[in-house]
């Protein structure tokens, strides 16, 4: 009776301290960040064959996803985005700073910067629960 005991207590205590750590693991993950820019084109032909594709590229090559592009949003409240909106997620705010500092992105924007006028900002993602 006493060893049916033991092992129950053993059994409870290893569920118990096996829930800890895993919530902890959880707590320590790092959430993606993501990366809004909305973009007021002003030649669109010229910006989707000479800017767009090469910026995705060196996005992808960095470590960024594209999780939505529009150039139509909708608006729901307020005044209206730009004429395009993309919205990434990377892995650290970290990446995005070496994407933005990286010399082919420089390149590109000194190339094709006159194509179109970017606002762009970084959210960092929410634990989900």
């Amino acid at each position: 009776m006493r060893t049916r005991i033991a092992v129950s207590l053993a059994l409870v205590a290893g569920f118990g301290l096996g829930a800890v750590a895993i919530e902890g693991l959880h707590a320590q993950a790092k959430q993606p960040v993501f990366y809004v820019s909305e973009i007021d084109v002003h030649d669109v032909d010229a910006y989707l064959k000479e800017y767009a594709p090469k910026a995705r590229a060196i996005i992808q090559s960095h470590g960024g996803k594209f999780l939505a592009t529009s150039n139509s949003p909708h608006v729901i409240e307020g005044a209206p985005p730009k004429s395009r909106v993309v919205i990434q997620q990377w892995d650290s705010m970290e990446k995005i700073q070496a994407w933005r500092n990286s010399a082919e992105f420089n390149e590109l924007r000194k190339t094709s910067g006159h194509l179109a006028t970017f606002r762009a900002y970084a959210l960092e993602g929410a634990p989900q629960q």
